[in-house]
């Protein structure tokens, strides 16, 4: 008989859902931006505002006992794995559609879980394992080699991926060892911005538009809720688990993509859709290492 996750893992598959939303709305955001704006001045205001938003709220409520880390290494590496998978997704949406795109990434949420089993030891049912190959399959559906070509474009969606993946399960080691999950969004936040403040003089721009400072405000604000999130969500459940949950972002991303772009998905990406969110969902009735 199925077992059904515990109840703590319930509120991490909640958070993760959260995260997906406000990462969409972030990428809404890049992808609009971003056609004006040079995409590093996008990354360095969004990074540097959303340190300093994480900063206003969350330093004066935690006490400072709390933001002490014994792992500023793995911090470190969580924070460079987050430049890169965002310098990649911020390329990656100008070129592609955010349906695209996110079909692209979501093979993550499989590499993620792959991983896991790899390095932490998870475990994974039959069941479980059947329905990651078939939300890879889902994956297939929507990016299809005959399809639309992207050329060298592709290529950043997959270095998303690969940085993506690994960035989850350096949470999810942080989180395994004790490490405040405030701490360690504040130490990613804070390492992205100085990184990218170093690289800002290279493609400055004036930016005279107030709507576009709003908009580059919108999406730092954003994606500073979705990372507390995704560090609060490791807390609660395991990267078994919470990996197939990304999945929802597909959908996230297909509604954004036609609302705001008027990119209507065929078919195929439609039934691709269909299979990863169904797969997906299945996958978080199952506890990590059942029969």
């Amino acid at each position: 008989m199925t077992a059904v996750a515990p109840a703590p893992a319930w509120r991490g598959i909640g958070l993760i859902l959260l995260a997906g939303l406000c990462f969409t709305v972030q990428d809404a955001v890049a992808k609009h931006v971003a056609a004006a704006v040079p995409v590093l001045m996008v990354l360095w205001v969004r990074y540097v505002l959303q340190a300093g938003i994480s900063a206003a709220l969350l330093l004066p409520t935690v006490p400072r006992e709390r933001l002490r880390t014994r792992r500023a290494g793995l911090q470190v590496l969580r924070g460079l794995l987050l430049l890169g998978s965002s310098a990649s997704a911020v390329h990656g949406l100008k070129h592609l559609p955010m349906a695209e795109f996110a079909a692209i990434v979501m093979v993550t949420p499989l590499l993620v879980s792959l991983l896991a089993v790899v390095f932490f030891k998870e475990q994974l049912s039959a069941a479980g394992w059947a329905l990651l190959v078939l939300s890879f399959a889902g994956t297939l559906l929507i990016v299809r080699p005959a399809g639309a070509p992207y050329g060298w474009a592709a290529l950043y969606p997959f270095a998303c991926m690969v940085l993506g993946a690994l960035y989850q399960l350096v949470t999810s080691r942080l989180a395994r060892e004790g490490e405040d999950p405030t701490a360690t969004h504040l130490l990613s936040m804070g390492t992205c911005a100085l990184l990218f403040s170093l690289t800002a003089p290279l493609s400055w721009s004036p930016v005279d538009d107030i709507a576009s400072w709003g908009w580059l405000a919108l999406m730092s604000a954003a994606g500073a809720a979705g990372h507390l999130f995704v560090a609060h969500a490791y807390r609660h459940a395991p990267a078994t688990v919470l990996a197939p949950c990304s999945y929802a972002s597909l959908g996230w991303a297909v509604l954004a993509g036609w609302l705001v772009f008027g990119h209507v998905p065929d078919a195929w990406t439609w039934g691709g859709i269909a299979l990863i969110l169904a797969c997906g969902l299945a996958s978080t009735r199952l506890r990590p290492g059942g029969p």
